[in-house]
């Protein structure tokens, strides 16, 4: 099940930062700040006890869609619930040409996860890591992108 994360959901996701990115995961308080912050949407993935195993979080502005974050339990990755919950964050995207995010150079496992959906290499950030690895950004662009209207059409 995927829904919308709530306050009562921040001790599992603080724990599930902490399984998953060591030195560079959010605080508590950083996660509860991305509960409500402005253009934000936050999901988690539920297991059949209820027991949150992923989340996503994006941010939207103007024609952009920015996938912040999105992290998978070790004990429940490739069982498809980080596809289930990039399909989440895609629905409703409808007024955004794109989304982008950024991974680390490092992270194979992830660069084909997104290359596998349609992510396409668009820069590298330098440097952009704690451990100073580097950050490919990565675009998809959306249905909905209005991008190839031909001037003057509506």
């Amino acid at each position: 099940m995927i829904r919308p994360a709530t306050v009562a959901d921040l001790p599992a996701l603080s724990a599930l930062e902490s399984e998953l990115f060591g030195v560079d995961a959010w605080s508590e308080h950083a996660i509860a700040e991305e509960l409500d912050g402005p253009g934000r949407r936050f999901l988690v993935a539920l297991d059949d006890l209820g027991q949150v195993t992923g989340y996503a979080v994006t941010r939207a502005s103007d024609d952009l869609v920015d996938l912040m974050r999105m992290g998978v339990s070790s004990s429940h990755q490739r069982h498809g619930i980080a596809s289930r919950l990039l399909e989440a964050v895609l629905e409703g995207t409808d007024h955004a040409s794109r989304m982008l995010l950024e991974v680390s150079v490092l992270n194979a496992p992830a660069l084909g996860f997104y290359v596998a959906r349609q992510f396409s290499v668009i820069d590298v950030r330098p440097h952009y890591y704690r451990d100073g690895s580097e950050a490919l950004v990565m675009c998809r662009w959306l249905p909905g992108a209005n991008r190839l209207a031909e001037p003057g059409r509506a």
